[in-house]
């Protein structure tokens, strides 16, 4: 992952309700939430939530399908591990033993 991608990432996930949305479409992957239903748990106008998701989406963060008149999200959760890796790749000076129980906690998801 380049830094340009990963400042991207972070950027978009600094905002309440965008941090708000992605979380709740990590706890629904696979399936996924329409849009609808994104806005109606997070308590938000449909047409402010669109903006927020947009962000996301071009920061590679979700990704939607349309289902005819329904647009799905879902977390890309490959770009999420590949955005800890980013962060994580020089950890504890590869000292392997100290990052295992963060190793560990990240394979439990």
């Amino acid at each position: 992952m380049e830094s340009t991608t990963a400042l991207d990432a972070l950027s978009a996930l600094s905002q309440a309700t965008r941090l708000g949305a992605f979380r709740l479409l990590v706890r629904h992957e696979p399936e996924g939430l329409a849009a609808g239903a994104v806005a109606q748990h997070l308590g938000v106008p449909a047409n402010t939530l669109s903006v927020h998701l947009g962000v996301l989406t071009r920061a590679g963060l979700v990704s939607f399908d349309k289902r005819g008149r329904e647009v799905i999200y879902r977390a890309d959760i490959d770009q999420v591990r590949a955005l800890a890796l980013f962060l994580m790749k020089d950890c504890c000076g590869g000292d392997a033993a100290a990052c295992a129980p963060l190793i560990a906690e990240l394979s439990t998801c």
